[in-house]
C-alpha cells in the first residue's frame, strides 16, 4: 500500500506541476514538435533533437520489462506502454501504482515478448541512445538549452520527464531481474545509478527468460 501511495502522490505532483508550476507554453511549441517529429531539424539546437529523441528510446526501454511484467497484473501493461511514446513518466507512473510485485514469468514465451526480450533491441537502442548523447552534448548549445528550460512548458516538462525515467527504473528492474535468476545486489545498483545508459546496456546483456508454462504430464488413469 505505501508503494501505491508513493507513486499516486509523485504522479499527481508531477501532473499538477507540469500544468500549475512549470513555465507557460510558448506559440511555437506546436511548430517545434512538428518539426522534430517530422525530422524538420533546421535552426533546432542540437541539445533539443536529442533530448527529443532520447525520450523515444525510453518507451522501448521501459517495454522490453513492461510485457513481461504485465503478464502477472490484474491490468493491462501494453496501454501503458503505448501511452508512454506520447506522455513519457504520465503513463509510467499509474502503472507502477496499479501493480504488485512480480518476480516471475507467468505463462508461456511467444513472439511478440521475445521481441522485447531480445538483446538485439537492447543493443540497437544503446547504439541510438550513444549516438544521439554525443551529438547532444558536443554539438549542444546549452546557454540557449538553459533559457528554453526557464521559458518553455515544453522543453522544461521534458527535460523533467527524462529525469524521472531515469529515476524510476529500479521499480521494475528487481522483479525484472529476479525473473532471470540474478540476485546480484551490485548488479542492481549500478544500473539504477546510471542514467539511461545502465538500463540499455543491461537490456543488452541479461540472460534471456526461460518458458515457465509448465507441461502437463500423461498420467494413465486408473478404471
Amino acid at each position: 500500500m505505501t508503494r501505491r501511495i508513493f507513486f499516486t502522490v509523485l504522479w499527481l505532483a508531477f501532473l499538477g506541476y507540469a500544468f500549475l508550476l512549470a513555465p507557460p507554453d510558448r506559440p511555437e511549441t506546436v511548430d517545434l514538435i512538428v518539426n522534430l517529429s517530422s525530422g524538420n531539424w533546421e535552426g533546432i539546437n542540437p541539445a533539443i533533437i536529442a533530448l527529443f529523441n532520447l525520450m523515444g528510446i525510453f518507451p522501448f526501454a521501459y517495454g522490453a520489462m513492461l510485457f513481461a511484467d504485465g503478464r502477472g497484473q490484474k491490468i493491462g501493461a501494453w496501454v501503458f506502454a503505448a501511452a508512454s511514446f506520447g506522455v513519457g513518466a504520465f503513463a509510467i507512473l499509474p502503472y507502477l501504482a496499479l501493480r504488485s510485485p512480480n518476480p516471475e514469468l507467468e505463462g508461456s514465451m511467444n513472439p511478440f515478448l521475445r521481441f522485447w526480450d531480445s538483446r538485439i533491441l537492447g543493443g540497437l537502442l544503446t547504439i541510438a541512445a550513444i549516438a544521439l548523447l554525443g551529438f547532444g552534448l558536443s554539438q549542444g548549445n546549452w546557454s540557449d538549452f538553459s533559457q528554453q528550460w526557464q521559458t518553455s512548458r515544453f522543453i522544461h516538462v521534458m527535460s523533467l520527464d527524462f529525469c524521472l525515467l531515469c529515476a524510476l527504473v529500479p521499480a521494475l528492474l528487481g522483479d525484472d531481474m529476479a525473473r532471470r535468476g540474478l540476485n546480484n545486489g551490485k548488479l542492481f545498483w549500478t544500473v539504477s545509478l546510471t542514467p539511461l545508459l545502465g538500463l540499455l546496456l543491461y537490456l543488452s546483456l541479461r540472460p534471456p527468460l526461460e518458458d515457465t508454462a509448465a507441461e502437463v504430464p500423461d498420467v494413465p488413469q486408473s478404471s
